[in-house]
């Protein structure tokens, strides 16, 4: 895993030991990040990197030009490798890194609203589905034309029902999909 492009391009990041991850392939982040650079969506840019893992999405967002990057982790491990990987990037100035549970975050009052919102958490577990809700009920987190992207394995997906996000467009890289939200005009 490596940094694609940007001010840290080319510098490795740690993964996390074990299997409590699944971090993002570096040819699906850099179609990604295809897909937000041609929309606009990174330079000057606020994200939040969900379930942060090792950090990989939302340190390429700060290396690509964001303003500031979120990081919502529990695990320790993921934690240490995070604070590891943002520090070994030049990038912990504008990184921000929030210690606990994704869900207990999206229920804070007064959040800012966020560009970008990135949710990939563990597999099979229906988090992803939980935090899309959670953001659908509080569609002020998401930034007039700002996104909501899900990242998961295309057979844990299922047609959600939302209020104030809709579906815009779907994108699979072998086992990985991507789906992309806005809210509703």
């Amino acid at each position: 895993m490596r940094v694609i492009a940007g001010t840290a391009k080319g510098r490795t990041l740690q993964s996390v030991p074990g299997d409590s991850t699944r971090p993002i392939t570096d040819r699906v982040k850099s179609a990604l990040f295809s897909i937000l650079t041609s929309q606009e969506m990174v330079d000057g840019c606020r994200f939040l990197d969900l379930f942060g893992g090792t950090g990989a999405v939302g340190i390429e967002a700060l290396s690509r030009g964001a303003v500031e990057a979120v990081f919502c982790e529990r695990d320790r491990a993921a934690l240490q490798t995070l604070h590891r990987n943002l520090a070994s990037t030049d990038l912990a100035e504008r990184g921000r890194v929030v210690s606990g549970d994704a869900f207990a975050y999206l229920a804070r009052p007064a959040l800012s609203a966020f560009d970008v919102i990135y949710i990939a958490p563990p597999q099979y577990h229906e988090l992803w589905l939980r935090a899309l809700r959670m953001i659908d009920a509080r569609p002020e987190l998401v930034a007039d034309h700002g996104q909501v992207i899900v990242q998961v394995f295309p057979k844990e997906w299922t047609e959600p029902d939302l209020t104030h996000l809709m579906l815009l467009d779907r994108r699979q890289y072998g086992s990985t999909a991507l789906f992309f939200f806005r809210r509703k005009e």
